[in-house]
């Protein structure tokens, strides 16, 4: 019996403990739980001041990202580009973030915008010059997004709005580098590649796109060649052999269609009507045969900037910094939204859009430059297209492209409409915007060489110039 008692108050002894220690660490828990609270709520209360102190020297340092900074002058430029107008100041227009950053609410802030006044003249000049009904040039840097150049001209009113960012205009065979990148890019399809198509080249029947018999009259055309030559019917059967709705869906919205273009500037959206279902409607939208797919000039130069600059997607910006009283509060930085394709894939369609100027519906416009050996290390690509518009009405003409030397990227985007006669050809504005680019820094860096190779070598030259000069 003492036995028995004494196990059982042993027993009881040790769950006692067992208690005691839970409860202890239970305890130790809690203090450490709200030790950890406590020190959180210190450190974001001390950041959150230090964060106001630092709104009255850096006040655009609360901005999130480079996308916040760009909605907030975008938003505070308001209409004003889509109006053809470049204001030298801005007020931010968000009363609460102008409290945030300790401003006024109608303080002004002075604009330093983007553009290259050499190649902002020469747009404006040439769009003077050869007076199309419509017209809008855009260049830009492929790297940064920075716009080195945005003309529009109207040709019967001086002060219509700006062109350049109204995505009202048919995509046409533009279209044709977002079909030729998904094939590429998500089926493997090579440039090389051997289509069959019967018909005429710049036409779309259904009795011939939907057929695939070959026969005496079929011809065989590489994709390359149907690109640099914008062939329809090749594309609506590459289309119908090799993709589905989906996937030009889902290459549009990796370009950019149908979505909003984080620019510190409005740009209306383009867009793209994809079909659900395979058919003649889909060769239609893949080979840019349809006034339903809409392009802005702005949006052009941004997917020629992609295929140069290895499948990304930069935002473009006409802002270059802010300034308020003499100081620098926002500086525009390059912002990337996504990767449309891979940069092998880049690489492939880079070989489609040079055969363009090389062969294709460019050459022409393209020839004396290509055979002009102050241009021999700047490498071209580029895409036209052309199609009856309805918004403005009239004869749309496209050239979208690229230029490089192995440093510099820029891409530029020109689009006329004509009512009853062509006065350029939008291909013959890209070039000459890519040579006006080139020219002045090609030129410099022959004198850089010619000063390098002429230069005085070691201290011996010198000392025999100075003996020369005592004689």
């Amino acid at each position: 019996m003492i036995q028995g008692r004494t196990e059982t108050s042993d027993r009881i002894l040790d769950m006692q403990t067992k208690k005691k220690s839970i409860f202890n660490q239970f305890n130790r828990s809690n203090r450490l739980l709200v030790t950890l609270v406590l020190t959180l709520a210190a450190f974001f209360f001390f950041k959150e001041e230090i964060r106001g102190k630092e709104q009255l020297s850096h006040p655009f340092s609360l901005f999130v990202s480079q996308s916040d900074a760009r909605k907030t002058i975008s938003a505070s430029l308001k209409d004003a580009i889509s109006k053809n107008k470049r204001p030298e100041k801005i007020d931010l227009i968000d009363q609460s973030l102008g409290q945030r950053l300790n401003l006024a609410e109608k303080d002004d802030i002075e604009i330093k915008y983007s553009f290259d006044q050499e190649l902002q003249e020469n747009a404006d000049k040439l769009l003077r010059q050869y007076k199309p009904d419509y017209g809008a040039i855009v260049m830009m840097d492929a790297k940064t997004g920075q716009v080195l150049a945005m003309s529009s001209f109207v040709k019967a009113n001086a002060q219509a709005d700006n062109l350049a960012v109204r995505a009202s205009f048919p995509a046409a065979s533009i279209f044709k580098i977002i079909t030729a990148s998904t094939a590429v890019d998500r089926k493997g399809v090579d440039p090389q590649r051997k289509i069959a198509f019967n018909g005429g080249n710049y036409t779309l029947y259904k009795k011939n796109v939907l057929s695939e018999k070959v026969n005496k009259w079929t011809r065989f055309i590489s994709l390359k060649d149907a690109f640099a030559k914008s062939i329809n019917t090749a594309f609506g059967r590459l289309t119908l052999e090799n993709l589905e709705p989906h996937d030009l869906t889902e290459y549009s919205k990796r370009f950019m269609f149908n979505k909003f273009i984080p620019a510190d500037f409005k740009v209306e959206p383009s867009q793209a009507y994809i079909p659900t279902e395979k058919g003649f409607e889909l060769t239609q939208v893949a080979s840019g045969y349809n006034r339903f797919n809409t392009l802005s000039p702005v949006h052009g130069a941004m997917i020629a900037a992609s295929i140069i600059n290895s499948g990304k997607i930069i935002a473009p910006y006409i802002v270059s910094q802010l300034e308020k009283n003499g100081k620098v509060i926002y500086k525009a930085e390059p912002y990337e939204i996504g990767q449309a394709i891979t940069p092998e894939s880049a690489l492939k369609v880079q070989e489609m859009m040079e055969q363009t100027v090389l062969t294709g519906t460019s050459r022409k416009a393209f020839r004396q430059m290509l055979r002009d050996k102050k241009f021999k290390q700047v490498d071209m690509g580029g895409k036209t297209g052309h199609f009856s518009g309805l918004n403005p009405k009239g004869r749309n003409d496209w050239f979208v492209g690229y230029a490089t030397d192995g440093d510099r990227k820029i891409a530029v985007a020109a689009i006329t409409v004509n009512v009853k006669k062509w006065t350029v050809k939008s291909s013959a504005l890209g070039e000459m915007m890519i040579r006006k680019h080139f020219k002045s820094i090609l030129e410099e860096k022959e004198i850089t060489k010619k000063l390098n190779r002429s230069a005085p070598d070691n201290d011996q030259t010198h000392l025999v110039d100075l003996k020369s000069d005592k004689t």
